[in-house]
């Protein structure tokens, strides 16, 4: 009896997702290159490029029915690299290098918290609540520290001038990163639905908002959405123990 080998199809691979994501990890890259020459508010405005480009490349895959597993694979090793690596880099020589092992310390810890933060995301997609995050995502984070740098330094201080700010900031975004707490997630918000005029009428005053003064708007915004799911956190742990008071002051039923 003869067997008949039978010939594997060849997987190709969608050019335009995979298209934003490189363009993605280009601009991680160009942080890190940029700090490496002390540019740092380049290296700043090019992690808020790979951010941008992150979250078109996923939503490009879903319009237009190219999503694969090679690429979701990419795209997480193209986040560590830009939201993990190069914030770390970028903010070490920024503000943490002078300050010896606790400089390079805090900056592992952030860097380690943003692989841990990808890790499990891959591993719970399919069992956590599409409506919100586990733990702060690294786009937001890597955002937050960037966002210190650019405005940082378009006040004209520099990252010696704000060293323990810049430490505390890079520690907490990475404990964040791997916390339990919640953050939301957006993807409850449906595109093709219609809204009332007055929300577009809002989303050009937000454009407005950030143009007016990009470094400082931003780095408000991700600041307030990285303490919003402790906000969150800490309304329902107060929710929860109220309830466990009231039904402990509850009298049984005779």
């Amino acid at each position: 009896m003869t067997l008949i080998p039978i010939e594997k199809r060849r997987r190709g691979i969608y050019i335009l997702p995979n298209l934003f994501t490189t363009a993605a990890l280009f601009a991680g890259f160009y942080a890190i290159v940029q700090a490496m020459n002390d540019r740092f508010e380049y290296a700043a405005v090019a992690i808020f490029v790979a951010m941008v480009l992150d979250g078109l490349d996923g939503r490009v895959a879903r319009l237009t029915h190219t999503q694969s597993a090679f690429g979701a694979e990419y795209d997480s090793l193209s986040d560590m690299v830009s939201f993990g690596a190069a914030p770390a880099l970028v903010m070490y020589e920024w503000a943490l290098k002078d300050m010896g092992k606790l400089g390079w310390i805090a900056a592992f810890i952030y860097c380690a918290g943003a692989a841990l933060r990808l890790a499990r995301f891959n591993t719970n997609i399919d069992v956590v609540d599409k409506r919100y995050f586990q733990g702060l995502p690294s786009p937001a984070a890597a955002a937050l520290v960037a966002g210190m740098v650019w405005v940082v330094i378009d006040n004209g201080l520099t990252g010696d001038d704000v060293s323990w700010l810049a430490c505390f900031l890079t520690v907490f975004a990475g404990i964040s990163m791997v916390s339990n707490v919640l953050f939301w997630s957006g993807k409850d918000i449906n595109l093709r639905k219609s809204v009332p005029f007055i929300v577009l009428i809002a989303l050009v005053l937000a454009f407005a908002l950030v143009s007016s003064y990009p470094p400082g708007v931003l780095f408000a915004l991700f600041l307030g959405y990285a303490f919003s799911g402790y906000l969150m956190y800490g309304w329902r742990w107060m929710n929860r123990r109220k309830r466990r008071a009231e039904a402990n002051e509850t009298p049984p039923e005779s």
